[in-house]
Formats: structure tokens, C-alpha cells, sequence
């Protein structure tokens, strides 16, 4: 883990209880109040057995009456998407990170005081955990936002994608329970819900999609085979039709079928491209290219993340003939594009964004800053 990620911690009480006491009471204390002002500090607050950080403890007697930055635990900090959170919190000017220390980060009662003492918890686990961790906040105020697929479709759940519809960024900042949107289906529902909703696409319309991503999509498992072992160039997977995605692809498209889904992973570590292939006469009636590029242009017009190209914008690709899917690595951007013969009555539609950035912990502190009363955009 990189030295960054390092915190000294007070000397150890004689006492146990009492480290935890303090802790516990730090955190109390914090409890309850939205930030409204920037912090200058974004150290990270250990909670655990040994202690709390000198500074966190030092800057709470000194400044006890000031407006403080929001406390956010990552239940799972230590896995691919963890770590991407950490990364981009660790210089967000209105957030300070609460960390469990490394021997309590599977304490079962360490995690239930932290997800239940913090402002806001990212669960970056898997879906069995991450109700699990569900299960340990409530009766709290902590917002919650699962990383994980367990709530994509779940009631009582908001999803995540802030550009969704007009409404979406609204009922973020007053949830207390947010889903985050799968990588793919970033793409998918980005192309493919303004077509719905402007009544361009029927709702039983019978979609394909293909996908390739990035090898850090996979994990730590997929990572060490593609930088550490002999491996395929390019493989496509999801032969079963049962991609754990699919459900949260029709429902937050508004379509009546799952689409056809065709992922993949190629030799490179971030980025992805997704593509939905149409035919016009999938389309309402008299329906041209240009319109369908006009719908998306228009539905994410002022968007920060979201961008809609031109109609065939032939500069966009490398020269002039391939669609590069790292350009957008590191950020929280979304690319949309729209290639289409009108001749032949057929359109590619593209989407182009970073599995781990927009498709993961991009898109992790963009719904952080809505819930917590933040710019949107800060941090990102």
C-alpha cells in the first residue's frame, strides 16, 4: 500500500477500553452536522484498539467549535475499488477518512462502531458482505453507498447514476441507502435510457451489447493473472447469459428484456468501451441518425461528467479508425458516441468511460458529495 495510506496513532493507553472510549467518543462528537465549509486537512482518523491519530485527536480539542470536514469509513478498503476510493478521498478537501487498523478490518464489532459512527460508509465488498455490513449500520444515520451488486434492484435503494434522468441527483442527496451503478451498465443505461424516454426506443425493444474492459475490472484475482502469469490477449466471458448486471440494464433503462450481453476483458488494465448496435427500424418511425444524437445530446446537455460527440465524429478515433478505451483513465468522465449509416438504416452506439473511475469509485464520491450536502464535482 502506498506510504500515503500510513497513519501514526497515539501511544496505547494502559487501558484498552479507554483507547476505544476516546475513539468512540471522537466520533460521537462528529456525528449528526452536514459539512457546509472546506477543511484544509484530509488525513485519515485510525479508530481500533490502539488508538485514534494524534492528529485527528489534537485537531478535535483545538478545534472542537469549528465546522469540521464529513467522517466516510470504507468497509473494504483494501480491495481494487477500495483503494481507488481511499485514493481520491485522501485529497478531498471536505472529507476525512475513518480507518479501521489492518487486524480489525474483518472485527466484526470494530466495523459496527465505524459504520455506525461515520457521517458516510462506502462498501466496497462483496454482495453477501455488503448486506452483511448493511445489517451492522442500522438504527444509524450513516449513509450508506454499496459499491457491491447486492441493491442495484433493490427497494428502498437509490440508484446511483447522477445524470440518469433529471431527477436522479436530487433523490441521491436525500437517500440514506445509494446504490452504485455497475461499470457496464454505466455505459448501457447512459446510451440507452434518453432513447426510451424520449419515446425513440420502444420499452420491448430486443437490445444487444458488447462490452470490453480493462483486466482491474476482475479484482486482485484477474490482476495477477494478466500482469504475473501467461494469459490470454483478449477473452470474452459471460456464456451463461446470466451476468449479474443485466437486472439493474433493464430496470434502469426503462426496457421490458434484459439485453444480449457479450462481455469482455483485453490486455490492458483500465478502460472500457461499450457499444449497443440499432437498427433504425428498431426506432420509432422516420427516425434518423442525426435525431438520435440530437435525443442524447440534449438529455445530458450541462452535464459535467457526461459528453455526447457529434454524429460520426471520425477525430475521435485513433487514427481515424479505432475507439481507444483507456483515454478517459483517472477520471470521472462519460464519452457518448454516435456512428450511424443512414444508407444502410444501421448506428453504433458508443460509450467510453473508466471501469474504475466513472464505472466504480468516480462515481463513488460524485453520490458521497450529493448526500452529504457537498459540490458535486469536488474532489473529482
Amino acid at each position: 500500500m502506498d506510504a500515503s495510506l500510513a497513519f501514526a496513532t497515539l501511544p496505547v493507553s494502559s487501558s484498552p477500553d479507554t483507547n476505544v472510549l476516546a475513539s468512540r467518543q471522537l466520533h460521537s462528537s462528529l456525528r449528526g452536522r452536514r459539512p457546509s465549509g472546506s477543511a484544509t486537512d484530509s488525513c485519515g482518523t485510525v479508530l481500533g484498539m490502539m488508538g485514534v491519530t494524534a492528529w485527528a485527536l489534537d485537531r478535535h480539542r483545538r478545534n472542537s467549535a469549528v465546522r469540521r470536514a464529513a467522517v466516510v469509513f470504507i468497509d473494504g478498503e483494501a480491495g481494487t475499488t477500495g483503494l481507488q476510493v481511499r485514493d481520491r478521498l485522501a485529497k478531498h478537501p471536505d472529507i476525512e477518512i475513518l480507518s479501521l487498523d489492518a487486524s480489525l478490518r474483518k472485527d466484526e464489532a470494530a466495523r459496527r462502531d465505524a459504520l455506525r459512527s461515520a457521517d458516510a460508509a462506502v462498501l466496497c465488498l462483496p454482495d453477501e458482505a455488503a448486506v452483511a455490513a448493511v445489517a451492522l449500520a442500522e438504527g444509524s444515520d450513516t449513509v450508506i453507498i454499496d459499491a457491491s451488486t447486492a441493491h442495484r434492484v433493490a427497494d428502498g435503494w437509490t440508484y446511483g447514476f447522477a445524470e440518469m434522468n433529471p431527477e436522479q441527483a436530487e433523490l441521491i442527496s436525500k437517500s440514506k441507502r445509494i446504490a452504485n451503478p455497475g461499470c457496464y451498465p454505466t455505459g448501457f443505461i447512459g446510451l440507452v435510457r434518453p432513447l426510451v424516454s424520449s419515446g425513440l426506443l420502444p420499452t420491448d425493444a430486443g437490445l444487444v451489447v458488447h462490452a470490453v474492459s480493462g483486466y482491474s475490472g476482475g479484482g486482485k484475482g484477474l490482476i495477477d493473472i494478466y500482469e504475473n502469469q501467461a494469459h490470454e490477449p483478449w477473452g470474452a466471458y459471460g456464456f451463461a447469459l446470466a451476468h449479474k448486471h443485466l437486472p439493474e440494464m433493464a430496470k434502469c433503462t426503462g426496457l421490458q428484456k434484459e439485453p444480449i450481453f457479450c462481455p469482455s476483458v483485453g490486455d490492458f488494465a483500465q478502460g472500457m468501451v461499450v457499444s449497443v448496435p440499432l437498427r433504425l427500424d428498431q426506432l420509432r418511425e422516420g427516425t434518423t441518425c442525426a435525431d438520435v444524437q440530437a435525443a442524447l445530446a440534449k438529455y445530458y446537455e450541462g452535464k459535467k461528467f457526461v459528453s455526447v460527440a457529434p454524429l460520426n465524429p471520425t477525430d475521435a478515433l485513433e487514427r481515424g479508425a479505432f475507439l481507444r478505451p483507456d483515454s478517459l483513465n483517472n477520471t470521472n468522465n462519460l464519452e457518448l458516441f454516435c456512428f450511424g449509416n443512414e444508407a444502410k438504416g444501421t448506428m453504433w452506439l458508443a460509450a467510453r468511460l473508466d471501469n474504475l473511475g466513472k464505472g466504480a469509485s468516480g462515481a463513488c464520491v460524485q453520490n458521497l458529495n450529493l448526500a452529504l450536502g457537498l459540490d458535486e464535482t469536488t474532489g473529482l
